[in-house]
């Protein structure tokens, strides 16, 4: 059971977490959670204006002139599952279990991300063996969806000098600095045709990809299910007479597809051909992704031909715009090689009884970069005579290594491990931007311990590096200097 590793506090608190539902967007019950566990504790708690809950602990006798520190956390969990799975994420607990040094969850994603951060929080607020100045958390609504607890932040509940932000997956590595992003959407209304009763129709499933966190994973050269779909939907279109009738592909905007679906009519004596089809693709991915992705399945099932389907102007123009849109990297820093500065994410796909949307999650260190991206993909839509809106745009995160935070952190690192942290600039869109930007004159650094493959149904955490993400917490908030 994940409530006897240690350190306890951290691993209850994350325990009582798994057991409550909170995928984005339906955060009603973790939030009462959140402020039943303050009430509990004696620690005051409220829900801000955009749905946050804030938490404020005073400091222990003796440090009152400390610099106050807000904890900083997301509460929503991204809702990803194996094929499968009957799991509910509205209703559902986490089934969360250890295997060897790793804590996973059974055909789910695990929500150590940002879980694993709420669960230190509250182990903070509970601690009555704590040396601490005053403490502030913040535990923001909606992160993994658009970051609108955070954009919607008021500007006036935060008193505290320094922020720690728990939402990074590396440990033993401290983020000073990350991506902006901006959401973008094309959407096209159309009227739909009567199908040709003499054709047959068919189910295509690509499935079986890693998927992965849109951020932190996008330089890996995983597959996107929506790019592989569009090589194959292109080419029986062109060749084989096929029709797309439907398309849904992608559930998250920060999540790399793992599964996309069509449905496409053809005549009957292309069915063959458009079967082999598919199994050249299948075979000719696995080989383009052998030691990358290692569970791909492509398959296709006959089902009762639709009575309408997508026109064929309209079907040729939403394809070619799939198929062309930019997916993955595009720049790396050119100051920071290893990091990747811009990048696209094909993210969701669905096309059905006349209505069209394709979502695009982009990121960008650089503000004119996103801007060219966004640029970019919009004019390729548009010649699709697809209407093309953005939403939910955050700055960049500017790094400052002259941080006090950060050097702290540093100090009390060395102390205690005898090595050096590593200062790390990602490509992940972190909240810390957008707090910036309300709270200026905040010192930030964001650090956590290590997790693999958030989004996805593989996510994991590390065990090993909670006990000690834990003792540098603890030491970081002793050492935090007076005003």
């Amino acid at each position: 059971m994940i409530q006897n590793l240690n350190p306890q506090c951290i691993w209850n608190n994350f325990h009582a977490l798994t057991q409550v539902p909170r995928p984005s967007g339906h955060l009603e019950k973790v939030q009462q959670f959140l402020l039943d566990f303050a009430a509990r504790i004696g620690v005051e708690a409220f829900k801000d204006s955009a749905d946050n809950i804030i938490m404020r602990k005073p400091a222990t006798p003796g440090m009152e002139n400390r610099k106050a520190v807000v904890l900083q956390a997301h509460m929503d969990m991204v809702p990803q599952k194996t094929p499968d799975s009957s799991h509910n994420f509205e209703t559902d607990p986490i089934e969360a279990y250890i295997d060897g040094d790793w804590v996973r969850a059974r055909n789910t994603t695990l929500g150590a991300d940002n879980g694993l951060g709420v669960a230190a929080i509250m182990a903070v607020m509970e601690a009555n063996d704590l040396k601490h100045g005053p403490i502030e958390a913040l535990i923001t609504a909606d992160e993994e969806t658009g970051m609108f607890g955070a954009n919607a932040l008021p500007t006036d509940v935060l008193h505290g000098d320094i922020l720690f932000n728990l939402d990074s997956e590396t440990w033993g590595k401290f983020v000073i600095g990350s991506a902006g992003g901006i959401d973008i959407t094309a959407t096209l209304d159309y009227k739909p045709v009567e199908t040709d009763p003499e054709d047959v129709a068919l189910h295509f499933t690509l499935q079986g990809l890693k998927g992965g966190h849109s951020g932190l994973e996008i330089n890996e050269g995983r597959g996107n299910a929506n790019k592989l779909m569009a090589r194959f939907v292109y080419d029986a279109i062109q060749n084989l007479e096929a029709r797309l009738v439907c398309w849904q592909g992608g559930n998250m905007r920060n999540a790399i597809p793992f599964k996309a679906e069509t449905i496409l009519t053809m005549p009957k004596e292309n069915v063959n051909d458009i079967k082999a089809c598919m199994e050249e693709y299948k075979a000719l991915f696995i080989d383009e992704f052998k030691g990358i992705e290692e569970g791909i399945e492509f398959r296709c099932e006959e089902v009762p031909t639709p009575a309408t389907q997508v026109p064929e102007e309209i079907q040729d123009n939403l394809i070619g715009a799939i198929l062309a849109c930019h997916n993955g990297v595009l720049r790396m820093i050119p100051a920071y090689p290893h990091v990747v500065e811009t990048s696209s994410n094909l993210a969701i796909i669905n096309i059905a009884e006349g209505k069209a949307s394709i979502k695009i999650l982009a990121r960008s260190a650089r503000e004119d970069m996103k801007q060219y991206i966004t640029d970019t993909l919009t004019a390729g839509f548009n010649m699709a005579g697809m209407k093309v809106e953005t939403s939910g745009s955050y700055v960049g995160w500017d790094p400052n290594p002259d941080s006090p935070a950060l050097h702290l952190l540093l100090k009390v690192y060395k102390d205690l491990f005898g090595e050096d942290g590593i200062i790390q600039v990602d490509h992940a869109g972190l909240e810390c931007s957008i707090i910036l930007s309300k709270y200026p004159g905040m010192d930030v650094v964001s650090f956590g311990p290590t997790m693999k493959s958030p989004h996805t149904t593989i996510e994991r955490a590390y065990i090993p590096t909670v006990e000690p993400f834990w003792t540098l917490l603890k030491k970081a908030l002793e050492e935090v200097p007076v005003k």
